[in-house]
């Protein structure tokens, strides 16, 4: 079976990108922007890639109103994916390599799940005794025992998953905050698969995701939100839409490892600032916005109608998302 691995980037390939791309198993594409190198390209006759470069068109109505310059372009990968006959999405960056233990999970099952209604998780003290968290996590919850997962409330499950975030060791997604306060490495412990039940909630990013095709529509990054933002929003309104649909979030142990391109901690940090302020209430405008008859693109533009009303995104995104989902079916 091929797998559909999605990215965008502004550099040559990076080594990331060439351990992927010789898996023959791999089918790469590469969602371009004006600042990717005109002459991207990767010397491997076996590879499958491609690029699809900003001034070229794959026929789609979302990229006639996608900005530049935006980590949004990565969805006219996903497109390309989608029409290729893609079942399973997986999503990654370009300064993320895959491990020797890198597999396709099975979506069939989750071997644990954390009880219902917990609100927010930090999935990462559950993976590592370490003091850290995910990009997204509330910070006012970093040092709240009830966020911590206890051992004896797991239980087997058989879960439907939807969406699976491997976790990715040596620097993992965390915020600014962390990385200018401690920026200490971390090595996740090898631990069984997770599945969070409805009701339990942790951000999760694009970085070592996979997707079922029936969930494809969530996949949609905002695009009138900060770059450092617009993957966790999109994260925390998938999971109240996906219990709608009866599938659920799991989080894997680590398959990547991250070698993290060079980054300005302090814009990163005044990028992330809406995910600071906003990430409990981006929950429940989700929760309070969905309506259980409908279907799932019907409630994601509701989700996103009630974000606009109350400024977290703008205008814009509606025609954008519009586009979006038509391009997805």
């Amino acid at each position: 079976m091929t797998n559909f691995v999605v990215l965008t980037t502004i550099f040559q390939p990076t080594d990331a990108i060439l351990r992927l791309a010789s898996n023959c198993d791999n089918y790469i594409i590469v969602a371009g922007d004006r600042k990717t190198p005109e002459n991207w390209s990767i010397k491997n006759a076996a590879a499958k890639v491609d690029l699809i470069k900003h001034d070229c068109s794959i026929g789609s109505k979302l990229e006639k109103v996608l900005p530049f310059n935006h980590y949004s372009r990565k969805m006219l990968g996903y497109i390309f994916a989608a029409n290729n006959g893609a079942n399973v999405i997986y999503e990654t960056d370009d300064d993320n390599y895959p491990k020797d233990n890198w597999y396709m999970p099975d979506f069939a099952s989750a071997e644990k799940f954390v009880a219902q209604d917990r609100g927010f998780v930090n999935i990462y003290k559950y993976f590592s005794d370490s003091d850290i968290w995910p990009r997204g996590f509330p910070l006012e919850l970093i040092n709240d025992e009830k966020s911590v997962i206890n051992e004896n409330e797991l239980q087997i499950s058989d879960l439907k998953i939807g969406i699976y975030q491997g976790l990715v060791d040596n620097e993992p997604d965390v915020d600014a905050i962390y990385r200018l306060l401690k920026n200490n490495k971390c090595v996740f412990d090898n631990k069984p698969s997770l599945a969070l039940s409805k009701g339990t909630i942790c951000p999760f990013n694009s970085q070592n995701t996979f997707t079922r095709r029936e969930l494809f529509p969530l996949l949609y990054l905002p695009s009138t939100v900060t770059f450092r933002f617009t993957d966790i929003l999109r994260g925390l309104i998938a999971q109240p839409l996906m219990w709608n649909e009866g599938f659920h979030l799991c989080f894997t142990k680590a398959t990547a490892i991250q070698e993290r391109n060079v980054h300005n901690y302090l814009k990163d940090f005044e990028s992330e600032i809406p995910c600071y302020l906003l990430a409990q209430r981006v929950v429940n405008i989700a929760i309070n916005s969905i309506k259980p008859a409908n279907s799932l693109k019907d409630n994601m533009f509701s989700v996103y109608e009630s974000l606009l009303v109350e400024n977290i995104v703008k205008k814009e995104e509606l025609n954008i998302l519009q586009a979006w989902l038509e391009d997805i079916s």
